[in-house]
Protein backbone atom coordinates (compact mmCIF):
# COMPACT_ATOMS: atom_id res chain seq x y z
CA UNK A 1 0.00 0.00 0.00
CA UNK A 2 1.19 3.65 -0.57
CA UNK A 3 2.26 5.88 1.83
CA UNK A 4 1.08 9.05 0.88
CA UNK A 5 -3.23 9.47 2.22
CA UNK A 6 -5.08 10.79 -0.73
CA UNK A 7 -8.01 13.29 0.13
CA UNK A 8 -9.50 13.83 -2.74
CA UNK A 9 -8.07 12.67 -6.55
CA UNK A 10 -7.06 15.27 -8.86
CA UNK A 11 -7.05 13.80 -12.29
CA UNK A 12 -7.23 16.55 -15.37
CA UNK A 13 -6.94 13.28 -18.10
CA UNK A 14 -10.81 12.50 -17.80
CA UNK A 15 -13.84 14.36 -17.16
CA UNK A 16 -15.06 14.87 -13.48
CA UNK A 17 -18.35 14.10 -12.56
CA UNK A 18 -18.85 14.01 -8.65
CA UNK A 19 -17.00 13.61 -5.21
CA UNK A 20 -18.87 11.58 -2.79
CA UNK A 21 -18.20 11.23 0.94
CA UNK A 22 -15.22 8.84 -0.24
CA UNK A 23 -15.49 8.38 -3.70
CA UNK A 24 -14.39 10.66 -6.93
CA UNK A 25 -16.28 9.37 -10.20
CA UNK A 26 -14.94 10.43 -13.61
CA UNK A 27 -16.31 9.64 -17.12
CA UNK A 28 -14.31 7.13 -19.50
CA UNK A 29 -16.00 7.64 -22.76
CA UNK A 30 -19.81 7.49 -22.85
CA UNK A 31 -20.13 3.95 -21.04
CA UNK A 32 -17.68 3.72 -18.32
CA UNK A 33 -16.95 5.22 -15.12
CA UNK A 34 -13.23 5.31 -13.40
CA UNK A 35 -13.89 5.54 -9.47
CA UNK A 36 -11.56 6.52 -6.97
CA UNK A 37 -11.24 5.42 -3.65
CA UNK A 38 -10.10 8.20 -1.49
CA UNK A 39 -8.98 8.12 1.83
CA UNK A 40 -11.60 10.23 3.32
CA UNK A 41 -13.56 9.35 6.35
CA UNK A 42 -16.98 10.64 6.97
CA UNK A 43 -18.67 10.11 10.75
CA UNK A 44 -22.04 11.91 11.75
CA UNK A 45 -22.30 12.67 7.81
CA UNK A 46 -19.91 15.16 7.87
CA UNK A 47 -16.55 14.49 5.90
CA UNK A 48 -13.48 14.72 8.29
CA UNK A 49 -10.63 16.45 7.27
CA UNK A 50 -7.73 13.91 8.29
CA UNK A 51 -7.67 11.31 5.65
CA UNK A 52 -6.88 7.43 6.68
CA UNK A 53 -3.74 6.09 5.39
CA UNK A 54 -4.69 3.03 3.17
CA UNK A 55 -8.33 2.92 3.64
CA UNK A 56 -8.98 3.32 -0.37
CA UNK A 57 -6.98 0.92 -0.70
CA UNK A 58 -8.65 -1.59 1.67
CA UNK A 59 -11.90 -0.60 0.74
CA UNK A 60 -11.09 -1.64 -3.30
CA UNK A 61 -9.11 -4.39 -2.46
CA UNK A 62 -12.15 -5.88 0.02
CA UNK A 63 -14.76 -5.03 -3.33
CA UNK A 64 -12.75 -6.45 -5.80
CA UNK A 65 -12.97 -9.79 -3.36
CA UNK A 66 -16.22 -9.97 -2.85
CA UNK A 67 -17.36 -8.89 -6.37
CA UNK A 68 -15.12 -12.08 -7.62
CA UNK A 69 -16.75 -14.19 -4.76
CA UNK A 70 -20.29 -13.44 -4.84
CA UNK A 71 -20.45 -12.87 -9.28
CA UNK A 72 -22.70 -16.42 -9.35
CA UNK A 73 -25.59 -14.31 -7.21
CA UNK A 74 -25.84 -11.28 -9.35
CA UNK A 75 -23.45 -9.72 -12.08
CA UNK A 76 -21.32 -6.36 -11.14
CA UNK A 77 -20.32 -3.43 -12.97
CA UNK A 78 -16.97 -4.18 -13.32
CA UNK A 79 -15.00 -4.24 -15.82
CA UNK A 80 -11.76 -6.18 -15.86
CA UNK A 81 -10.04 -2.81 -17.30
CA UNK A 82 -6.77 -2.20 -16.01
CA UNK A 83 -7.39 1.89 -13.84
CA UNK A 84 -3.94 2.86 -15.18
CA UNK A 85 -4.56 2.44 -18.88
CA UNK A 86 -7.40 4.79 -18.79
CA UNK A 87 -5.57 8.01 -17.09
CA UNK A 88 -2.52 9.97 -18.08
CA UNK A 89 0.72 8.52 -17.06
CA UNK A 90 1.76 11.08 -14.41
CA UNK A 91 -1.60 10.29 -12.59
CA UNK A 92 -1.31 7.31 -12.02
CA UNK A 93 0.15 7.32 -9.06
CA UNK A 94 -2.93 8.98 -7.20
CA UNK A 95 -5.26 6.00 -8.38
CA UNK A 96 -2.39 2.62 -7.84
CA UNK A 97 -4.66 0.47 -5.50
CA UNK A 98 -7.68 2.51 -5.51
CA UNK A 99 -9.89 2.85 -8.41
CA UNK A 100 -11.77 0.56 -10.67
CA UNK A 101 -13.30 0.88 -14.17
CA UNK A 102 -17.14 -0.05 -13.91
CA UNK A 103 -20.28 0.27 -16.66
CA UNK A 104 -22.06 3.10 -16.55
CA UNK A 105 -25.09 2.01 -15.51
CA UNK A 106 -28.75 3.52 -14.30
CA UNK A 107 -28.75 3.41 -10.02
CA UNK A 108 -31.95 2.41 -7.94
CA UNK A 109 -32.72 5.12 -5.63
CA UNK A 110 -32.69 2.38 -3.16
CA UNK A 111 -29.98 1.66 -0.16
CA UNK A 112 -30.64 -2.09 -0.12
CA UNK A 113 -29.76 -2.68 3.92
CA UNK A 114 -29.90 -6.19 4.98
CA UNK A 115 -29.91 -6.77 9.12
CA UNK A 116 -29.12 -10.61 10.45
CA UNK A 117 -28.26 -8.68 14.14
CA UNK A 118 -30.20 -6.41 16.54
CA UNK A 119 -27.88 -3.17 16.21
CA UNK A 120 -27.77 0.43 15.98
CA UNK A 121 -30.60 2.26 14.32
CA UNK A 122 -32.90 -0.92 14.53
CA UNK A 123 -32.40 -1.45 18.39
CA UNK A 124 -33.53 1.71 19.49
CA UNK A 125 -36.58 1.16 16.95
CA UNK A 126 -36.91 -2.54 18.46
CA UNK A 127 -36.67 -1.04 21.86
CA UNK A 128 -39.66 1.79 20.74
CA UNK A 129 -42.11 -0.70 18.51
CA UNK A 130 -40.87 -3.97 18.88
CA UNK A 131 -40.40 -4.17 15.44
CA UNK A 132 -37.54 -2.94 12.95
CA UNK A 133 -38.63 -0.86 10.32
CA UNK A 134 -42.04 -2.21 10.34
CA UNK A 135 -40.77 -6.00 10.54
CA UNK A 136 -42.23 -7.65 13.70
CA UNK A 137 -39.77 -9.47 15.81
CA UNK A 138 -39.91 -11.55 18.87
CA UNK A 139 -40.13 -10.15 22.63
CA UNK A 140 -37.18 -10.29 24.56
CA UNK A 141 -34.54 -9.88 22.29
CA UNK A 142 -31.19 -8.23 22.99
CA UNK A 143 -28.72 -5.59 21.77
CA UNK A 144 -26.76 -7.16 18.88
CA UNK A 145 -28.70 -10.35 19.44
CA UNK A 146 -28.71 -12.13 15.87
CA UNK A 147 -32.21 -12.29 14.61
CA UNK A 148 -33.75 -15.43 13.74
CA UNK A 149 -33.55 -14.82 9.93
CA UNK A 150 -31.75 -11.55 8.30
CA UNK A 151 -34.32 -8.44 7.46
CA UNK A 152 -34.29 -6.45 4.48
CA UNK A 153 -35.06 -3.03 5.40
CA UNK A 154 -34.42 -0.77 3.15
CA UNK A 155 -33.59 3.25 3.16
CA UNK A 156 -33.95 5.77 0.68
CA UNK A 157 -31.09 7.56 -1.33
CA UNK A 158 -31.24 11.22 0.17
CA UNK A 159 -29.51 13.56 -1.87
CA UNK A 160 -25.84 14.80 -0.78
CA UNK A 161 -25.54 16.26 2.60
CA UNK A 162 -28.76 14.93 4.10
CA UNK A 163 -29.79 11.46 5.93
CA UNK A 164 -30.76 8.72 4.40
CA UNK A 165 -34.12 7.79 5.86
CA UNK A 166 -35.51 4.15 6.22
CA UNK A 167 -38.68 3.41 4.07
CA UNK A 168 -41.25 0.58 3.66
CA UNK A 169 -41.10 -2.13 1.31
CA UNK A 170 -44.36 -0.79 0.33
CA UNK A 171 -42.24 2.61 -1.03
CA UNK A 172 -39.48 0.86 -2.58
CA UNK A 173 -42.19 -1.36 -4.75
CA UNK A 174 -43.95 2.56 -5.64
CA UNK A 175 -40.04 3.46 -6.34
CA UNK A 176 -38.72 0.28 -8.66
CA UNK A 177 -41.79 -1.85 -9.47
CA UNK A 178 -43.06 -5.06 -7.97
CA UNK A 179 -40.42 -7.13 -9.37
CA UNK A 180 -37.79 -4.93 -8.99
CA UNK A 181 -38.48 -4.72 -5.49
CA UNK A 182 -38.74 -8.24 -4.90
CA UNK A 183 -35.04 -8.82 -6.90
CA UNK A 184 -33.72 -6.49 -4.90
CA UNK A 185 -34.65 -8.15 -1.48
CA UNK A 186 -34.33 -11.19 -2.44
CA UNK A 187 -30.36 -10.55 -3.59
CA UNK A 188 -29.62 -8.64 -0.75
CA UNK A 189 -30.41 -11.41 1.50
CA UNK A 190 -28.62 -13.75 -0.43
CA UNK A 191 -25.42 -11.66 -0.98
CA UNK A 192 -25.74 -11.16 2.91
CA UNK A 193 -26.36 -14.68 3.70
CA UNK A 194 -23.34 -15.88 1.39
CA UNK A 195 -21.11 -13.33 2.73
CA UNK A 196 -21.94 -13.77 6.77
CA UNK A 197 -20.94 -17.69 5.92
CA UNK A 198 -17.68 -17.02 4.65
CA UNK A 199 -16.99 -14.25 7.14
CA UNK A 200 -17.83 -16.12 10.51
CA UNK A 201 -15.17 -19.16 9.30
CA UNK A 202 -12.96 -16.09 9.39
CA UNK A 203 -13.47 -14.92 12.55
CA UNK A 204 -15.82 -11.82 11.68
CA UNK A 205 -19.33 -11.75 11.67
CA UNK A 206 -21.07 -9.41 9.59
CA UNK A 207 -24.16 -7.73 11.32
CA UNK A 208 -25.46 -5.54 8.63
CA UNK A 209 -24.08 -4.46 5.36
CA UNK A 210 -25.93 -2.31 2.56
CA UNK A 211 -25.95 -3.36 -1.00
CA UNK A 212 -26.15 -0.60 -4.35
CA UNK A 213 -28.02 -1.71 -7.56
CA UNK A 214 -27.51 -0.45 -10.69
CA UNK A 215 -29.75 -1.84 -13.93
CA UNK A 216 -28.25 -2.22 -17.23
CA UNK A 217 -30.06 -1.29 -20.58
CA UNK A 218 -31.98 -4.65 -20.69
CA UNK A 219 -33.29 -3.77 -17.26
CA UNK A 220 -30.73 -6.27 -15.65
CA UNK A 221 -29.66 -5.68 -11.98
CA UNK A 222 -26.46 -5.09 -11.16
CA UNK A 223 -24.48 -4.96 -7.99
CA UNK A 224 -22.75 -1.14 -8.23
CA UNK A 225 -20.97 0.50 -5.72
CA UNK A 226 -18.44 -0.85 -2.96
CA UNK A 227 -19.35 -4.66 -1.44
CA UNK A 228 -19.03 -5.88 2.21
CA UNK A 229 -16.67 -3.56 3.22
CA UNK A 230 -16.07 -1.67 6.39
CA UNK A 231 -17.72 1.24 5.64
CA UNK A 232 -20.58 0.34 4.21
CA UNK A 233 -21.13 -2.72 6.94
CA UNK A 234 -20.75 -3.63 10.66
CA UNK A 235 -17.57 -6.19 10.79
CA UNK A 236 -17.40 -7.85 14.79
CA UNK A 237 -14.41 -9.77 15.52
CA UNK A 238 -16.42 -13.06 16.66
CA UNK A 239 -13.74 -14.04 19.85
CA UNK A 240 -15.32 -10.70 21.20
CA UNK A 241 -19.05 -10.84 20.31
CA UNK A 242 -21.58 -10.95 23.16
CA UNK A 243 -24.66 -9.21 23.81
CA UNK A 244 -26.53 -6.83 25.36
CA UNK A 245 -23.49 -4.51 24.20
CA UNK A 246 -22.56 -2.71 21.54
CA UNK A 247 -20.06 -5.30 20.19
CA UNK A 248 -15.67 -3.74 19.01
CA UNK A 249 -15.71 -3.51 15.50
CA UNK A 250 -13.44 -3.37 12.48
CA UNK A 251 -14.86 0.54 11.16
CA UNK A 252 -15.28 4.00 11.91
CA UNK A 253 -16.99 3.27 15.20
CA UNK A 254 -13.55 3.78 17.27
CA UNK A 255 -13.29 7.31 15.02
CA UNK A 256 -16.66 8.04 16.61
CA UNK A 257 -16.23 7.29 19.83
CA UNK A 258 -13.42 9.51 20.17
CA UNK A 259 -15.37 12.23 18.17
CA UNK A 260 -18.15 12.15 21.15
CA UNK A 261 -15.64 12.90 23.30
CA UNK A 262 -14.72 16.21 21.86
CA UNK A 263 -16.29 19.72 21.79
CA UNK A 264 -17.83 19.43 18.55
CA UNK A 265 -21.60 20.21 17.30
CA UNK A 266 -20.98 17.16 14.89
CA UNK A 267 -20.99 20.29 11.37
CA UNK A 268 -18.58 21.13 9.44
CA UNK A 269 -16.12 21.41 9.93
CA UNK A 270 -14.68 18.60 11.71
CA UNK A 271 -12.04 17.96 14.29
CA UNK A 272 -8.40 16.81 12.91
CA UNK A 273 -7.98 13.33 14.24
CA UNK A 274 -5.00 12.81 16.46
CA UNK A 275 -2.03 10.45 15.32
CA UNK A 276 -3.12 7.58 17.50
CA UNK A 277 -6.67 7.77 16.20
CA UNK A 278 -6.05 7.58 12.82
CA UNK A 279 -3.28 4.57 13.03
CA UNK A 280 -5.51 2.22 14.89
CA UNK A 281 -7.75 3.52 12.70
CA UNK A 282 -6.41 2.28 9.80
CA UNK A 283 -5.35 -0.90 11.71
CA UNK A 284 -8.82 -1.93 12.04
CA UNK A 285 -9.43 -1.65 8.40
CA UNK A 286 -6.05 -3.45 7.40
CA UNK A 287 -7.08 -6.27 9.87
CA UNK A 288 -10.67 -6.83 8.81
CA UNK A 289 -8.87 -7.33 4.84
CA UNK A 290 -6.16 -9.71 6.81
CA UNK A 291 -8.67 -12.16 8.28
CA UNK A 292 -10.78 -11.90 5.13
CA UNK A 293 -8.72 -12.72 2.49
CA UNK A 294 -6.32 -15.18 4.90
Amino acid sequence: MSNAPLLQSNLKSLPFLHRGKVRDIYAVGDDQLLIVQSDRLSAFDVILPTPIPGKGEVLTELSNFWFEKLKDVVPNHLTGIDPSSVVAPNERSQIEGRAMVVRKLTPLLVEAVVRGYLIGSGWKDYQETGAVCGIQLPPGLEQAQKLPKPIFTPASKAPAGQHDENITYAEVEQLVGADMAARVRDVSIALYKRAAEFAAQRGIIIADTKFEFGTDDQGELVLIDEALTPDSSRFWPAAEYRTGISPPSFDKQFVRDWLETQPWNKKAPAPALPPDVLAQTADKYREALRLLKQ
